[in-house]
């Protein structure tokens, strides 16, 4: 069969994304290693590549399938109604992190799968069935819909990540080198682990494991890493150094088969201020980067959240970095109830912090979070184009407006000249152009924002 898997682009009104990194969309090879060696697939990054109707003209697929987080529903909804226009005999398929968590927003003429749950082994299940021309209702873990759909439920919390192929980085091969995280490109993405022990009110990637951490083997990732040709590496997992020993052991086998990369991983303050030893092993091996949730600056306010670590944690694991000269990604919350002082406090709180880098992202209330279950109730708006993390879905404190031009002064004041410049540094040259482009255009977006929910 002709196979199209999709990794569509965010929402015009939607902010962030690919303006400033675009990952290899890990899913879709994925989901392509279960199926490519008796079918004909093809990977479509509409990020890079918005040509969908060359593609379906030419390749003329049988089945296409798009995944999706939360910001990108409406735009996958348009997409699979634009398909089946094209041709209204191509079996749509949905899948990802929304598809999980709310599969019900899929429920609609355009779409004939919806898989939900980790995919690799369901889809290879839907291709099958779809060659021999069998009932994709009898899929195990299969409903189907009043309008002849079928859901497909997985549950992910015994999963063993080592029973799942590596991915078909090949059928990437054209958009490699544009993979990047700010200057680490091109940048390959690679998945250690799946879920998380803690209970972050605002995260819900640990209910789709039910709070199990689920690891693959070191030995089985330094295969895999030893196949990838880019010098950087992303570890796409929920969190990367929960399982401590075997962090220590995967950093060893890297140094050991002599893999020569630069790594970016997330890691937990506490973890880091518990195990500076790791960290300095891991400095060792490549770790170039590592993304922080610091996410407040007050004790209280991560008890709120529910973050499970402290203040203290977090200014040690900083020096920790520091000190091993590791590149530090933190990252704060912004809430809408934020007043002037707060945004005040925070701003000089950052700048005590010495950082050349520092992100803030407004407290965003996702669908299967037990933040949204709190507060869905408070929503200004329903438009999964403005869950990215920019646009406040909870009434503000202050006026629209002042949030707005508040924060944009977070991201413009909340580092020294000098830091900024030292993070400048860290580019080449040929690169600064879009990277200027692109701060300059979020600053001037941020300004306007409240305009958004009148349009």
């Amino acid at each position: 069969m002709k196979i199209l898997l999709v990794q569509p682009a965010k929402p015009e009104k939607a902010m962030g994304g690919e303006d400033f990194s675009i990952f290899e969309p890990l899913a879709l090879e994925y989901l392509a290693a279960g199926v490519a060696g008796d079918h004909d697939v093809r990977i479509l990054d509409m990020r890079l590549d918005p040509d969908l109707d060359g593609v379906l003209g030419k390749f003329q697929p049988e089945v296409v399938g798009i995944t999706a987080y939360t910001v990108h529903v409406n735009t996958v909804k348009r997409l699979f109604e634009h398909i089946k226009a094209f041709n209204p005999g191509i079996i749509t398929v949905a899948g990802g992190h929304h598809a999980t968590i709310l599969p019900e927003d899929f429920y609609t003429p355009f779409i004939d799968v919806i898989v939900a749950g980790e995919g690799v082994f369901a889809f290879r299940e839907v291709i099958l069935r779809l060659e021999k021309n069998l009932a994709l209702a009898e899929i195990p873990g299969a409903v189907g819909l009043e309008n002849g759909a079928v859901v497909i439920r997985r549950n992910d919390q015994d999963l063993d990540l080592d029973a799942l192929p590596f991915p078909r980085r090949d059928l990437t091969a054209v958009y490699r080198p544009s993979y990047f995280s700010e200057w680490m490109r091109p940048l390959a993405s690679i998945r250690t682990s799946k879920g998380c022990h803690f209970r972050c009110q605002f995260c819900a990637l640990w209910k789709l494991t039910g709070g199990r951490y689920l690891t693959r083997k070191p030995e089985r990732i330094v295969e895999e890493l030893s196949a990838i040709q880019e010098k950087y590496v992303f570890f796409a997992d929920d969190e990367s150094l929960l399982d401590t020993e075997r962090m220590g052991v995967l950093a060893d086998l890297i140094q050991k088969a002599g893999i020569d990369k630069r790594f970016f991983l997330y890691g937990r303050s506490d973890t880091i201020a518990r195990y500076p030893d790791l960290l300095e092993k891991w400095k060792k091996a490549g770790l170039e980067r590592v993304f922080v949730g610091l996410e407040a600056m007050r004790d209280a306010d991560l008890k709120l959240i529910r973050k499970g670590s402290t203040v203290e944690n977090n200014l040690s694991a900083l020096r920790i970095l520091k000190e091993l000269d590791i590149d530090i990604w933190p990252m704060f919350l912004v809430r809408p109830d934020f007043n002037r002082r707060d945004f005040a406090d925070l701003r000089q709180y950052c700048l005590s912090l010495d950082l050349p880098f520092i992100g803030f992202s407004v407290l965003t209330p996702l669908p299967g979070t037990d933040l949204y279950d709190e507060v869905k109730d408070q929503l200004i708006t329903a438009n999964y184009d403005y869950f990215d993390f920019f646009h406040t879905l909870l009434p503000t404190t202050l006026p629209a407006p002042d949030f707005y031009r508040e924060l944009a002064n977070l991201f413009k004041r909340s580092r020294s000249l000098k830091n900024q410049l030292r993070l400048m540094g860290k580019y080449r040259l040929r690169d600064l152009p879009s990277l200027l482009r692109a701060y300059g255009g979020l600053m001037a977006r941020l300004k306007n924002l409240a305009e958004d929910y009148a349009v």
